[in-house]
């Protein structure tokens, strides 16, 4: 099978290969007295079954896990101790990254015996807490800014929290962040059909350490409902960074899809895989047959088949799956070792791992379908053509 250029009309369709052994630069400077905690402790419900065998931030996107994308920003902006807030699946982590020396970083891990939300899970990990500013990250978010841009505006600022905020075209499906002409924030809103502001909490907070002291031990505590409104109502400088840089929640399969296409054709910004941009990557020991299109940022997994006249746009598959014959995969994920049959259509979907959908199937529009399940050919249809 060929890993090489595939052809769409008279011109061609840029095609990369990632490789296992492809690691994060070393030229990145240290900044000191700097900490990052990453949030990875959720259970990823909206992205299941894919869920079911791997906790979300270690799910392949791009050719890595999604996590490593993270973990490449955190170390290109100079800090090198981070420690990770686990609950779910929590030994997928240290057995995939152990000290973390391959990526050039030092990682720790927190296990959360029970959840405890984002202010209780920033509070479990306290006595891993050396430095004096600490860099709070979602696990579950896909971001393009500098993270040092971040950190220098808290120090110039003085704050005692410094929160990244985006700018988004619609932020009615958010909750929104108004601040005052000096840039500090001034109130926390929720949803609201109209927003007074475009600005959105991106995700990303740098706290002295004294504040994480603050927050209760032990106890299921929300940074953003219940912590941010505190400090403000007792008047402490929570400042914000605005700005308009790439920013995608990967909560869902749709922005899941989204984001990994956007990593793949260099929209989202990912130190992790250098200037390997295009319509698609093809991890190294995939099979890609002549004649199929691959386009849209797909990523073809490690050991993953695609027959001939496949057509692949936007689509995420894991390792070992296959792709049969004259398939035609859009905005969808197929889970490790799922297999799809000859001349299928599957559009806005999530086969789990290890399903098999039968020949000239069609799965569309938000179909899921969960671990080892088994369509026969013709089993699922929208239209009468054979």
């Amino acid at each position: 099978m060929s890993t090489s250029n595939h052809e769409k009309g008279t011109g061609h369709v840029d095609n990369h290969t990632v490789r296992e052994s492809d690691s994060v630069e070393e030229s990145d400077p240290v900044i000191e007295d700097v900490q990052a905690v990453v949030l990875v402790g959720g259970q990823g419900t909206r992205l299941r079954p894919l869920t079911l065998s791997a906790p979300k931030p270690m799910l392949p996107t791009a050719g890595l896990p999604f996590l490593t994308h993270l973990l490449s920003r955190i170390r290109a902006a100079g800090i090198r101790d981070v420690v990770l807030s686990t609950s779910y699946k929590a030994e997928v982590f240290s057995e995939y990254y152990g000290d973390g020396s391959k990526l050039g970083l030092n990682l720790r891990y927190v296990t959360e015996d029970e959840p405890l939300g984002t202010g209780g899970g920033i509070r479990n990990v306290l006595d891993d807490l050396t430095a004096g500013t600490i860099v709070v990250f979602n696990g579950d978010v896909l971001g393009g800014t500098d993270v040092r841009d971040v950190i220098e505006t808290h120090r110039e600022a003085g704050a005692d929290v410094t929160i990244h905020l985006v700018r988004v075209s619609d932020p009615r499906a958010f909750g929104c962040v108004p601040t005052d002409d000096d840039g500090r924030v001034t109130a926390f809103l929720e949803k609201t059909q109209d927003p007074p502001t475009d600005q959105i909490n991106a995700g990303t907070y740098v706290f002295t350490r004294e504040i994480i002291e603050t927050i209760p031990f032990g106890v299921p505590v929300s940074v953003e409902r219940e912590v941010f409104p505190r400090l403000l109502a007792e008047g402490k400088h929570v400042h914000a960074h605005v700005d308009h840089a790439y920013w995608r929640d990967m909560g869902t399969p749709e922005d899941f899809v989204r984001g990994s296409a956007d990593l793949v054709r260099g929209i989202a910004p990912s130190p992790a895989l250098g200037d390997r941009h295009g319509e698609s990557l093809v991890h190294e020991g995939a099979g890609v047959a002549p004649g199929a299109l691959l386009i849209g940022g797909t990523v073809v997994g490690r050991g993953a088949e695609v027959g001939p006249r496949a057509r692949l746009d936007g689509a995420v598959v894991f390792d070992g799956a296959v792709i049969e014959a004259g398939a035609v995969v859009e905005r969808s994920i197929i889970g490790f070792g799922a297999r799809i049959g000859p001349r299928a259509l599957i559009r806005d979907t999530v086969v789990g791992d290890g399903a098999d959908i039968g020949a000239r199937c069609e799965l569309l529009r938000g179909a899921r379908v969960w671990p080892g399940i088994q369509i026969p050919d013709n089993g699922v249809r929208f239209s009468t053509d054979v």
